[in-house]
C-alpha cells in the first residue's frame, strides 16, 4: 500500500470562517472579525464547500443567506466548535499557571522523611494543584503511565532523565537494636555477618538485594541470610527495631530511632554511600508550569 506523505486536511478547516459569515450574514463582516481579507474568507469558504460536497450559502449582491445544507452545519457545527474552543481555554490554562493534577510515582519508604515535609508546604503555595502520590517500589514508564515525575534514589535514575536533588548523599547503614546486641557478639567486620540473622531486601524484580559494603576502598557484595524478607525498607527498620536482626538501610529511615537508642548503627567504617533521593521527569521541553512550580518549591526548601 503505497504511503501518503502529506497530512490530510482537517475536517475543521473553515468552520470558523463558516461560522462567521453565518452570524454576521456577512463576508465583509466575518473578515473584519478574523482580521483577514474577504476573498480569503472567501476562498476558504469555497474549500469547505468542496471538501463537503455542498453549497452552504446563498450568495447575492445585497446579501448572504444560509442553504439547507448550510443551516444543519451551522446547527451541528456551532455547538461543537464552541466546545472545542472551551476545551482549548481549559487547556491553556495548565499551560499558563499551575494547576490541574500533579502524579507523582514515589517509593513509599521516602514518603514521611523528604515527602511530607515539601507537600504540606507546597500545597499550601499551590493551591490549584492537586498532588496524586502512587507509592510503589516499581521503577515506572512515566510517560506511558501518566506520571508527571517520579521520586527514586540516584543510581536507579536512567541516564536520559533530568534529574532534581531532593537530599544530600546518605549511606546504607546496617543496623541492629540494643535488645539483639545482647545476645548477640557485635559484628567488628564483613565476615562477622555470618554469625547473625541479616533481614533482607527483595527487589521489585524479584532479586534479593545483596548487602553492600566498602572494603578498602572497594565495593564489595556480602552473601547474608536470615528469617526474614521484605519488600521496603520501612518493614525492614521495625523488624530491626524489635530486636528480629540486623537490616541494611538508608541511613535517613533510621536516623530517628538512632538518636532515640532504639537502634545502634554498625560497621559504619565499610558503609556504602548512595548519591541520594532525587525528583526525576522525562525532559525540560515537557514541563507544564505544575511541575515547574514543584521543583522550584524543592529547590527553594533544599537551599
Amino acid at each position: 500500500m503505497k504511503q501518503n506523505f502529506t497530512v490530510r486536511q482537517g475536517a475543521l478547516d473553515g468552520v470558523e470562517a463558516f461560522l462567521s459569515v453565518a452570524r454576521h450574514r456577512s463576508f465583509r463582516r466575518a473578515a473584519a472579525e478574523l482580521g483577514v481579507t474577504p476573498s480569503a474568507i472567501s476562498q476558504t469558504i469555497r474549500l469547505l464547500e468542496t471538501r463537503i460536497g455542498a453549497a452552504l450559502f446563498v450568495r447575492t449582491t445585497r446579501s448572504v443567506g444560509l442553504t439547507e445544507a448550510g443551516e444543519r452545519f451551522l446547527a451541528r457545527a456551532k455547538p461543537a466548535f464552541e466546545e472545542l474552543v472551551d476545551a482549548s481555554e481549559d487547556v491553556r490554562e495548565l499551560g499558563q499557571k499551575p494547576s490541574g493534577l500533579l502524579r507523582l510515582s514515589v517509593p513509599s519508604s521516602v514518603v514521611p522523611i523528604v515527602l511530607e515535609p515539601l507537600i504540606a508546604s507546597f500545597c499550601e503555595a499551590c493551591p490549584d494543584v492537586q498532588v496524586e502520590i502512587v507509592a510503589s517500589a516499581e521503577l515506572v514508564d512515566l510517560a506511558a503511565q501518566g506520571f508527571d515525575a517520579g521520586v527514586r534514589m540516584g543510581q536507579f535514575i536512567e541516564a536520559d532523565m533530568v534529574a532534581v536533588r531532593l537530599t544530600p548523599p546518605f549511606p546504607f547503614e546496617v543496623i541492629g537494636s540494643p535488645n539483639y546486641l545482647q545476645q548477640r557478639k557485635r559484628p567488628e567486620n564483613i565476615d562477622d555477618l555470618r554469625e547473625h540473622n541479616c533481614l533482607r531486601m527483595r527487589r521489585s524484580n524479584g532479586s534479593i538485594a545483596p548487602w553492600a559494603f566498602l572494603d578498602a576502598g572497594r565495593r564489595v557484595e556480602a552473601s547474608v541470610s536470615g528469617s526474614l524478607i521484605a519488600r521496603d525498607y520501612p518493614t525492614l527498620v521495625g523488624a530491626a527495631i524489635r530486636g528480629v536482626g540486623l537490616a541494611q538501610v538508608p541511613r535517613p529511615l533510621a536516623a530517628s530511632a538512632i538518636a532515640e537508642e532504639r537502634l545502634v548503627p554498625l560497621l559504619s567504617t565499610f558503609a556504602v554511600m548512595t548519591p541520594g533521593v532525587f525528583l526525576y521527569h522525562s525532559g525540560r521541553h515537557q514541563v507544564l508550569p505544575k511541575l515547574r512550580a514543584f521543583i522550584e518549591h524543592v529547590r527553594f526548601k533544599e537551599e
